[in-house]
C-alpha cells in the first residue's frame, strides 16, 4: 500500500503529464489518470501534495474501491454499485500503480509487487457473523438493484 502521509513537490506532480498521465487540476486537487485508473492528490498548506485517493480503477469517471469478496474481486462505487473486476482492470491497475510509483520515486516492496491489493476484504461464510452476506456488509448492490 502507498504511504499516504508522503508529500510530493509540485514539480513531481507536474512532471506526470510528460510521462503520459492525464493530469487535471482544480483548486489544489490533482487527478492523475492512465489506463482507466486514477489517483488523487491534494495540495497542503506547505504547498506539497499528499495522496488522498490511492491508485484505483475508474468507472464512468468515478474512483472505485477494489473489494475482495472471497470468491471474486469487485469494483465498488461510492453509491454501492458492485461491478465484477475483470482481469484487464487488475492488469491496468497494476501497470498504473507501478508507473506512478516509478514516476514519483516511491519504492515498491516485494509483497506489494505480487498482485492487486484490495481496499476492502470482507467475507465470512459462517452464518450469522458479520461478512456472512458480503454485499450487505459493504452496502453493495447490483446495477439493476435499488439504492
Amino acid at each position: 500500500m502507498w504511504d499516504v502521509e508522503e508529500r510530493f513537490s509540485p514539480r513531481a506532480i507536474e512532471s506526470l503529464a510528460a510521462l503520459g498521465f492525464a493530469v487535471g487540476s482544480t483548486r489544489g486537487v490533482v487527478r492523475v489518470e492512465k489506463y482507466g485508473c486514477g489517483a488523487e492528490f491534494r495540495k497542503g498548506t506547505d504547498d506539497l501534495y499528499q495522496m488522498t485517493i490511492i491508485p484505483t480503477i475508474m468507472l464512468n469517471g468515478q474512483f472505485t474501491r477494489l473489494w475482495d469478496a472471497g470468491y471474486q474481486k469487485f469494483l465498488l462505487t461510492d453509491e454501492g454499485l458492485k461491478v465484477p473486476a475483470l482481469a484487464t482492470h487488475l492488469k491496468n491497475l497494476r501497470k498504473f500503480n507501478e508507473e506512478l510509483r516509478t514516476a514519483l520515486g516511491v519504492p515498491t516492496f516485494y509483497n506489494e509487487a505480487l498482485g492487486s491489493v484490495s481496499q476492502l476484504s470482507v467475507y465470512d461464510r459462517v452464518k450469522g457473523r458479520k461478512g456472512a452476506v458480503p454485499d450487505e456488509t459493504v452496502g453493495a448492490h447490483e446495477a439493476s438493484g435499488s439504492h
